[in-house]
This record gives C-alpha cells, sequence and structure tokens, in this order.
C-alpha cells in the first residue's frame, strides 16, 4: 500500500477530466489517498471523492463522482452506449461550435460589461443547488483523507485554505467563484474577526500544495493538471488570447509552489541543508496537454454532456498512463521533471 497527497486543480467543466483520472485511481486498492487539497472544480471533485471514501469505499467514490457531474452535464439523459463514443463529435470540434457560437459570443461579451450584481435578486449561483446535496458530515469527517479547499480573499488578495469543519457549501462555491459570473462569496474570517468576501481559489492556489507540507502527510504529490502548462501556436483571436490569459493565471500559483519545492530539493541534493530540517516533496504529475490544448474557455463555463464524457474517458486513459510508467515510483522516487522545467 502506498499513500499519495492528490492535488486537483481547478478549470471550470474540465474537471471532468480529473473525473476520470479519480475514477481509475480509485480502481487501484494500492493506492490510498492521505489527503487532498482541491480549487474550484478540484474542490467539488475532491468533496465527492472523500464523502464517497468515507460511506462506502471506492466503489461509493466513484458512485459519488459519477453522481456529481450527472448534476452539472445531465449525463443520465446521455444513455450513450459504449460502441457510439468514436462517432461522437472531436472535443476540439464541440469547443469551436460553442466558442463561436451567437448565443456564447453574446454572454461572454455580457460578463465583461455587465457586473453579477446588477440582477439583484434575480441572481443566484446555479451551483449552489449541487453542492447543497454534499454530505458536509462526512466531507469534513475526521476519518479518511484531509480535504483543503482553496479561495481567494478580494480584500487583501490572499489564499484562505479551509478544512475541517470550515467547509461548508459557501466555501465549495467561494472556491469556484469566478468574479465575472457570480456575486462574491461571503464567509466568516475568524483572523480578521468580520466577514470577508472570497473569489476563486485559482488565482491564488490551483491548487495550494503548502498543506502537505505536513510532517505526518506522505512526501508524494500526485498533480492533476487540466490547466495546459505550454501552449506552442501563438494566441492570436480574442477568444484565443482571453483564453491564454486565464491558463496562465490559474498555473501561476501552482508554478511557484512547484519553483519552491524545487529550490528545496536542490538544496537537500547539495547539502545545503540536513536532510529532514525541510519536507523532500516528491512530485507526480497527470495531465493531457495535447486534448487541454485543443479546447478553450468556452467548453470551461459551459458544461457541454459530450465533452464531460470524453474528458472523464482522457482522464481515464491519462491516470492508466501515469499508472503503467510510474505507479512502481509512487513513495520511491519523483516523476515529473522539475529540473527540466525550471533549470
Amino acid at each position: 500500500m502506498v499513500q499519495i497527497n492528490l492535488a486537483l486543480q481547478g478549470g471550470g467543466a474540465h474537471g471532468a477530466f480529473t473525473w476520470g483520472v479519480l475514477d481509475r485511481l480509485l480502481e487501484e486498492p494500492e493506492v490510498e489517498f492521505a489527503s487532498i487539497s482541491g480549487t474550484s472544480a478540484g474542490a467539488l471533485n475532491g468533496a465527492a471523492l472523500k464523502s464517497g471514501l468515507i460511506a462506502g469505499g471506492a466503489q461509493a467514490a466513484r458512485d459519488n463522482l459519477d453522481w456529481l457531474w450527472d448534476q452539472i452535464g445531465a449525463l443520465d439523459d446521455m444513455a450513450l452506449p459504449g460502441w457510439m463514443m468514436p462517432w461522437l463529435p472531436a472535443p476540439s470540434f464541440v469547443s469551436k461550435m460553442v466558442e463561436y457560437s451567437p448565443g456564447y459570443i453574446m454572454g461572454d461579451a455580457m460578463s465583461r460589461m455587465m457586473s453579477p450584481y446588477a440582477w439583484g435578486p434575480l441572481y443566484s449561483n446555479p451551483l449552489e443547488k449541487i453542492v447543497d446535496q454534499f454530505d458536509f458530515g462526512r466531507i469534513c469527517a475526521q476519518s479518511g483523507p484531509e480535504f483543503f479547499v482553496c479561495a481567494t480573499q478580494v480584500r487583501d488578495g490572499k489564499i484562505r485554505v479551509f478544512e475541517g469543519d470550515e467547509i461548508t457549501t459557501q466555501a465549495i462555491l467561494a472556491s469556484a467563484c469566478l468574479p465575472t459570473l457570480f456575486q462574491a462569496v461571503e464567509i466568516y474570517s475568524p483572523k480578521t474577526g468580520r466577514d470577508e468576501a472570497y473569489w476563486d481559489g485559482g488565482y491564488t492556489g490551483n491548487p495550494a500544495l503548502f498543506p502537505f507540507f505536513r510532517p505526518e502527510l506522505p512526501d508524494d504529490v500526485l498533480v492533476v493538471n487540466i490547466n495546459p502548462l505550454h501552449r506552442e501556436k501563438l494566441p492570436v483571436s480574442p477568444p484565443e488570447i482571453q483564453n491564454r490569459i486565464n491558463e496562465i493565471s490559474f498555473n501561476s500559483s501552482l508554478l511557484r509552489e512547484l519553483r519552491a519545492i524545487h529550490f528545496v530539493q536542490r538544496l537537500l541534493e547539495d547539502g545545503s541543508i540536513q536532510p529532514g530540517s525541510m519536507k523532500n516533496v516528491r512530485i507526480h504529475m497527470i495531465a493531457d496537454d495535447d486534448l487541454m490544448n485543443e479546447l478553450s474557455v468556452a467548453t470551461k463555463t459551459l458544461a457541454v454532456p459530450t465533452v464531460l464524457h470524453q474528458l472523464k474517458q482522457a482522464g481515464r486513459v491519462a491516470a492508466s498512463r501515469f499508472l503503467e510508467t510510474h505507479k512502481a515510483d509512487l513513495g520511491q522516487r519523483q516523476s515529473t521533471d522539475l529540473q527540466g522545467m525550471f533549470g
């Protein structure tokens, strides 16, 4: 049995890729999750994962994740048999269709010109009715993996990590609160002694890795990355430019933490600091940058059922590929080349 920490990125409806990754990892009885850090869609996935594990183990967690994404994308209405999957439009094709559709263009323009506060009493957060159905007794339980939810405090721009009984419907909504779409979520802060407004955690921790530095947690961190770190093609159209700005913004905090981890690894390797004085974290990563390069912000903000279903399958494939190549590395050595990334 090997224990790992899960770092689940946010990225809107592209979080269905993480659904597939988790679905595949839960089939591995030798892999156990010691803790979970999640932001936005990663927080939703993490909540469904922990609640299911507490309720009935791996199969209950898989069922709970299926329920979550059924709610988000109405996948029950599709009832697609497996043989139909090759005949579905490619996610990239659907992404372009949505991105250049008049309805999406109009909605995107409105979100830049109209504040979510302009809706007054008509405003509602569509995720709230889903998150309210979570079993927070299980999500906040001391048993099972530790769970951390990341959000950004609007007033000072700092990260807040919710854990234990602090995790509520409002905390998860705060973690997924894109300010152009949703009103800030207000939650009491014991540090300031007042209600504070929060936006999406992706701006400051996507997700936060520092909660994993606690000595009682294992050294291995598996990052499920759904925002491409690299795009070869220069973005030139307005949607492409906006999409890349979004990706860079939501990767910046993760890259800063990975650089800090790499710095500590170098200090330990050359003897500048004594072993045991700082945690020697081992980083692993599951991603499909080729697929994500074909998609856009359109399929992040609109949960297209066919795309969600295909993202799940892509996540399962990526997780299987990782396990085939790097399962033996877990608990032993790092599989992500941080030297190549930052050297």
